[in-house]
């Protein structure tokens, strides 16, 4: 995949902002989460913690800096859709079971959701790739690619956790 071999590229290699100095934290968006109970107000805590770390970080504005704040932040997200996606798997497989045992020919839940990871995650890296190729190689396409990473998992972690079984 493009992307990864872009972003390894550019985030390890990077020299500028260091790690001591990178001041990025969670905290932005644990609480906007905690005090956002709706599924489009927890949307809008997507952005904030890379935010505060641009804000925060010495040389933070700087394509460098956006982009170790922005991957703190994806990170986070794929950690809690990790999180999530496992914990609906494990539920969308129990309710197949009990549906499974009184005889239902409903449709399978948990192949459902794996098949639907799966194309999320292919749509994800096709949209991210397209807003990448619109910087034609500029500095501008890495800190591009992470904030659509960013803006796309958190999207996805917030619909599973509001999912009729992750919520």
């Amino acid at each position: 995949m493009k992307i990864g071999v872009t972003l390894a590229a550019l985030v390890l290699g990077a020299t500028t902002a260091s790690a001591q100095d990178l001041k990025y934290s969670n905290a932005a968006s644990d609480s906007c989460v905690a005090q956002s109970g709706s599924y489009d107000a927890q949307k809008t805590c997507i952005g904030l913690s890379a935010s505060a770390c641009m804000d925060a970080t010495p040389d933070g504005s700087t394509t460098i800096g956006m982009m170790r704040c922005l991957d703190g932040e994806r990170d986070y997200w794929d950690t809690r859709l990790n999180q999530v996606y496992k914990r609906v798997r494990g539920d969308a497989k129990a309710q197949d079971a009990e549906l499974a045992e009184i005889g239902s020919s409903a449709p399978k839940t948990a192949p459902a959701l794996r098949d639907m990871q799966r194309a999320w995650i292919a749509y994800r890296d096709a949209t991210c790739d397209f807003e990448q190729s619109q910087w034609g190689g500029g500095s501008g396409g890495g800190p591009a690619v992470l904030s659509c990473l960013l803006q796309m998992t958190g999207e996805q972690a917030i619909y599973l956790e509001h999912s009729g079984l992750g919520g």
